[in-house]
């Protein structure tokens, strides 16, 4: 795309997922400001930063006519009342593209017209280092939507809209559930005496450490059996995990419980 004279992408919403969709954007060029119209109730600092590099904020409502892809990033309880105002405006959208957990497409087309496809990514798409699950009906509809996020995710295509819940939680999910941990090794670490700046300093250090073994494309029992020696310190710390359960057993609690709320979301 290459100006206004093109049809436009429209991001409704620029909370915490929207204004990182928009970070990412803006720092790989995947979507051109001048293309971009940024809908937004309140005043976001990185919608500002986007409008100075040529995007649109809150333009009359005749900008929105024949929009190339519609990115819905409101909350889902709100996104019936977020979308109704703007439907008028939106006269053969290219594609909408849901970023709301548990909202179903069959429902969002009950509302929005045209082909509604489905992503969920998680906020490292600001920084270009994301994953996002992707969901659309047909090959035409994911070729359109998958370069929006190419740039700025690893794209995970899902066969079946079914199991955008449980991508939702692996990914979508995963990093909070990811910091969680971290955060309760500092504090086991703080249990065995070390100060609380020291043990969040090593915690916070161990992730970013781990994240860098993910670059090398390395299996994951590949990296644990780099750094678990046989008879080692880290052995029989994951041998306690292990042989107590209590690692499966978080990890299945945490992604039943995201799933089971997502299902109920789209009740």
């Amino acid at each position: 795309m290459t100006g206004y004279a093109d049809r436009p992408v429209v991001l409704v919403g620029c909370g915490r997922l929207g204004s990182a969709l928009v970070e990412g954007w803006l720092a790989t060029g995947a979507v051109d400001p001048k293309d971009l119209i940024i809908l937004t109730p309140s005043e976001k600092p990185v919608a500002e930063a986007a409008r100075a590099r040529g995007a649109r904020v809150n333009p009359p409502m005749e900008a929105l006519h024949r929009p190339r892809a519609v990115v819905l990033a409101v909350k889902p309880a709100i996104w019936r009342a977020a979308v109704q105002p703007l439907i008028a405006a939106f006269d053969h959208p290219g594609v909408t593209v849901s970023l709301m957990a548990g909202v179903r497409a069959a429902d969002i087309g009950g509302v929005m017209p045209g082909v509604i496809t489905r992503v969920m990514p998680t906020t490292g798409i600001a920084q270009a280092r994301g994953v996002a699950a992707l969901w659309a009906d047909a090959d035409q509809w994911r070729d359109e939507v998958r370069p929006l996020f190419a740039p700025i995710a690893d794209v995970v295509e899902l066969e079946h809209e079914a199991l955008m819940d449980a991508a939702t939680a692996v990914a979508g999910s995963a990093p909070a559930f990811i910091y969680a941990f971290v955060q309760a090794m500092a504090e086991a670490g703080v249990g065995q005496g070390l100060s609380e700046e020291a043990a969040m300093r090593l915690a916070r250090g161990a992730l970013r450490s781990a994240g860098a073994g993910l670059e090398t494309g390395e299996g994951l029992d590949a990296l644990i059996a780099r750094i678990a020696s046989p008879g080692g310190t880290t052995r029989a710390g994951l041998d306690a995990m292990s042989e107590g359960g209590d690692a499966a057993r978080a990890a299945e609690a945490a992604v039943s419980a995201a799933v089971a709320r997502a299902r109920a979301l789209s009740g």
